[in-house]
């Protein structure tokens, strides 16, 4: 057994196919690997994402993927600029682009997906 070699996959839950592959392809620009009657495969980096549907899921208030990037504040400014609006908390304190400074320095930025998914951006 050789997990440590092995694709990680995540799975997220979609309620609106279409405008959820148009999300992650389109707006955050992830490739779709595969689909089949049940979801899709989206690629991300050396993992996979397993996008399924379900009619009527809603996303829950706690993050469900996110990614470790070297600068959020870059990569939230790109987002906005492709129309995704990152969340600004009450009271969290975070900047104008909504990037929240941790007490020992890490950076962390909140969105969601079209379905309610809350993803996240941490890093530096």
């Amino acid at each position: 057994m050789d997990l440590q070699s092995s694709t990680p996959v995540a799975f997220l839950y979609v309620a609106d196919r279409e405008r959820a592959i148009g999300f992650y392809c389109d707006t955050l620009g992830l490739a779709l690997k595969s689909s089949d009657g049940f979801g899709d495969f989206i690629g991300n980096g050396k993992g996979l994402i397993r996008m399924t549907v379900m009619p009527d899921y809603k996303g829950g208030p706690h993050p469900v993927f996110g990614w470790d990037v070297d600068d959020v504040r870059a990569v939230a400014q790109a987002l906005g600029e492709r129309g995704v609006k990152l969340t600004i908390y009450d009271g969290m304190g975070q900047d104008e682009l909504g990037v929240w400074t941790s007490p020992d320095g890490a950076k962390v930025a909140w969105f969601n997906d079209p379905d309610g998914n809350v993803l996240s951006l941490s890093g530096g």
